[in-house]
């Protein structure tokens, strides 16, 4: 399944290379309920084609209809939808009672965005992380080196430049998961809701075969051999989830070589120690690597079914991805 993010990019740059200019809308921040979280995007040319979404519909239909009357001609802006009062944001009062800031950008079919919309491409296809920054008040927008984990959007932090944006651009998300079990399909479904893309990976044909969550590519194969072959970007996530040493074991002995930003191996805190052990005295493990790994894996949430242990494993995901601490809201 191709993660929205990279659909909508992917499309703005077709329009763009067939002469479009395209409107670019990133979520920046909620207020209250939302149906969309900060950095999602969505692209809209003149004509009112678009992809992606901001909200439930009612934002969708007001920008397009305001952009085809001929608004929205500035390099960028930001505006507030859900607060009546404001004449920007359309006086819209949105139903689920939250409030949106949004960035338009618009894109001009020239060989500079199409470069630009390139790079974006590129990082969600897993070339690198990035950090984009875009000011409003001049219309400009350039890329950095980044690293780190935390939220999409980073309001700047200089009384002196509010005008000054800065959005973290990661490769599309992607689960890794290590071996057939209840609590993998579990994951793989609720992974798959999340828009990450779901890697299963398995050396049963036989449960491979009956393995049936929409939308997630099932591999018959070790799951060490397919993450040794096909390596993994920084917005991976691997986690094992079958009790077998064979499959868990090797799995975590190749995920700890790779930039993943999440490795975890479900069992209890007495496999878990008894675990590390055996793989810095048979894995050749380093004490730094084991340390990479979350197990017990998850949040703790006192799950006892396989749809409560995937709920608390893509809870503790989620947390990590967005560099969150456990006891932090």
């Amino acid at each position: 399944m191709q993660h929205l993010d990279l659909q909508v990019i992917d499309q703005a740059l077709t329009w763009s290379r067939e002469g479009e200019t395209v409107w670019l809308c990133t979520v920046l921040a909620t207020f209250g309920s939302s149906p969309r979280a900060p950095g999602a995007w969505m692209a809209v040319t003149r004509d009112g084609r678009h992809l992606g979404s901001l909200s439930g519909g009612c934002v969708e239909d007001d920008f397009i209809k305001r952009l085809a009357e001929g608004q929205f001609e500035q390099p960028a802006v930001v505006i507030r939808y859900g607060d009546a009062d404001d004449a920007q944001g359309g006086h819209i009062a949105l139903p689920c009672g939250g409030i949106l800031e949004v960035l338009v950008e618009r894109l001009p079919a020239t060989p500079d965005i199409r470069e630009h919309l390139g790079t974006l491409k590129a990082t969600l296809e897993g070339h690198r992380q990035l950090m984009r920054h875009v000011d409003i008040h001049a219309g400009t927008r350039y890329f950095s080196d980044d690293t780190t984990l935390g939220p999409r959007v980073v309001w700047p932090s200089e009384v002196s430049a509010p005008h000054r944006l800065k959005m973290r651009l990661a490769p599309a998300r992607r689960l890794i998961i290590a071996g057939i079990s209840p609590v993998s399909s579990a994951c793989a479904s609720f992974a798959a809701t999340l828009g990450f893309e779901v890697i299963v990976c398995d050396p049963d044909e036989a449960a491979c075969q009956a393995f049936d969550v929409p939308g997630v590519t099932v591999k018959a194969q070790l799951p060490s051999q397919y993450i040794a072959a096909n390596g993994c970007h920084g917005a991976t996530a691997i986690v094992a989830l079958t009790h077998d040493p064979r499959i868990d074991d090797l799995a975590m002995m190749e995920a700890v070589r790779t930039p993943a930003f999440y490795i975890g191996v479900m069992g209890s805190k007495r496999t878990s120690t008894a675990r590390a052990e055996r793989l810095i005295r048979s894995g050749g493990l380093t004490e730094e690597q084991v340390e990479r790994l979350h197990m017990p894996i998850g949040l703790a949430l006192g799950s006892m079914t396989p749809a409560e242990i995937a709920l608390a494993i893509m809870g503790d995901i989620v947390r990590v991805q967005y560099g969150k601490a456990t006891n932090e809201l």
